[in-house]
C-alpha cells in the first residue's frame, strides 16, 4: 500500500493495515489514526513509537509480554504471528540443535525472571550468533535500562515491518 492511500483509508483499514507491525498491538495503530496524514513512513513510525513510548509504565510491560520467546519451537507456537516466525527463520531461531535450544530455555527464563518480560532484539539484523552475545551482554543490564533497550528494538522491528507494507509517495 502506498502512504498516500493509508492516509486516506477509513480508520477500519487504517488499523487493519497497520495493527500487526507492533506485535498484537493493534491499539498503536488506532492512536496513530487521528495524527494523519503522514508526510513520510519516517513520521508514521514515529508516531507510532511515540504511542508506545507515552504509554503507562504497566502498559509498556504488557506490550512488551506480547512478544515471544526467541528459541521457543517457533514452528509450533500457535501465538507466534507470521511476522514474527519469519523473522525467526531468518535468523536460524526456528532450527535450533537441541543444545541451542537449551542454551535458550534456560537465558529466556534468567531474562523473564529478572525484567518480567521477554529478550527482545531485532532478529533480522542480526545472526544466530549475534543474537546469543547480545542476549548475554543485555542480561547484565538493569531493569530500566533493559525495557528502553526493548522499546529500542521495537523500534527497528517495527520499522522494518513498516518498510515492507508501505511505500512513500504517490
Amino acid at each position: 500500500m502506498r502512504l498516500a492511500e493509508l492516509n486516506h483509508a477509513d480508520r477500519r483499514t487504517f488499523v487493519h493495515t497497520l495493527g500487526r507491525v507492533f506485535e498484537h498491538a493493534p491499539w498503536v495503530a488506532e492512536a496513530a489514526f487521528d495524527a494523519r496524514p503522514f508526510a513520510s513512513r519516517d513520521a508514521l513510525h514515529a508516531t507510532m513509537l511515540d504511542v508506545v513510548t507515552r504509554a503507562p509504565a504497566t502498559q509498556q510491560v504488557e506490550f512488551l509480554n506480547g512478544h515471544p520467546e526467541l528459541g521457543s519451537r517457533a514452528t509450533v507456537v500457535a501465538a507466534l504471528t507470521s511476522e514474527s516466525r519469519s523473522e525467526q527463520l531468518s535468523a536460524g531461531l526456528t532450527q535450533l540443535s537441541p543444545d541451542e535450544f537449551a542454551w535458550f530455555q534456560v537465558r529466556n527464563r534468567a531474562y523473564r525472571e529478572k525484567f518480567g518480560f521477554p529478550f527482545i532484539v531485532a532478529v533480522r539484523r542480526q545472526s544466530k550468533q549475534g543474537i546469543m552475545v547480545e542476549f548475554e551482554r543485555r542480561l547484565a543490564a538493569t531493569p530500566d535500562a533493559e525495557r528502553a533497550q526493548a522499546l529500542r528494538e521495537i523500534g527497528w522491528i517495527t520499522r522494518l515491518r513498516l518498510d515492507d507494507l508501505i511505500r512513500d509517495g504517490d
